[in-house]
């Protein structure tokens, strides 16, 4: 199974939900859909010109977290494809709920999605884009998941040190994965996203007035907490 797009999905808490619209649409410059679903609980992020790459759920309970959604041409095969890899079926209805070996959930559709996102580009010229989604892998899970990731997507995958492993996503899809391995026991897989910033002080500090605060500054990275919601990364990744 090779996903032909990858989206990204802010799974926010009732109590984040209507802050962490506003920031996004504030850190992606992007408008929002209509709500839709049952209860209008899903919208999704409209870049100018390009198919959806970053989607909003509001839950009923629990905590704001991330999943991710792969698009794939026929459901029954990727999901054979992915039990077979290791991954377990949670839900199949149009569209299936899996967890990785680690405990991550993700979701298999059939949506088509082909036309890449441009960055935008701010006041003072630089620019940025939503990038990847970051699995945080416990010691325990790493072989696992750095294995499963790898088959399911068919990617070729490089390593960049011990602390991160990339399966490298089509130059002309939007958002790619990346694993990261932890220090940090936890008991299962997380995740976090990332953007690329061609000026990360610039790209941080816009942040910061749309609310965000700034946790920590790494030699390629820093982590944002936003208004509401998961903690997140600015990197220096060329978003172009």
């Amino acid at each position: 199974m090779t996903p032909a797009w990858v989206t990204a999905f802010l799974d926010l808490a009732p109590e984040d939900h209507a802050a962490a619209v506003e920031h996004w649409r504030g850190v992606t410059g992007h408008g929002l859909s209509a709500p839709r679903g049952d209860h209008d609980e899903f919208a999704s992020y409209l870049p100018p010109g390009a198919d959806v790459h970053l989607k909003v759920q509001r839950l009923s309970d629990g905590p704001s977290r991330i999943h991710l959604d792969l698009h794939v041409p026929a459901l029954s095969p990727a999901v054979e494809d992915a039990v077979g890899l290791g991954a377990t079926l949670l839900d199949e209805r149009e569209y299936a709920v899996l967890s990785s070996p680690g405990g991550f959930t993700f979701c298999l559709v059939t949506e088509r999605s082909a036309i890449r996102a441009e960055p935008a580009v701010w006041p003072g010229g630089h620019s940025s884009s939503v990038d990847q989604v970051c699995l945080d892998v416990p010691p325990a899970l790493w072989d696992a998941e750095v294995a499963f990731w790898g088959g399911l997507t068919g990617w070729p995958t490089r390593e960049a040190g011990r602390e991160f492993v990339r399966p490298t996503r089509p130059p002309e899809m939007t958002v790619g994965l990346l694993l990261q391995r932890l220090d940090d026991p936890q008991p299962q897989v997380t995740a976090h996203l990332d953007l690329a910033s061609s000026d990360r002080p610039a790209e941080t500090q816009r942040h910061v007035e749309l609310g965000a605060q700034v946790l920590s500054v790494h030699d390629q990275w820093t982590v944002l907490r936003p208004p509401a919601g998961s903690p997140y990364c600015i990197t220096d990744r060329n978003p172009v």
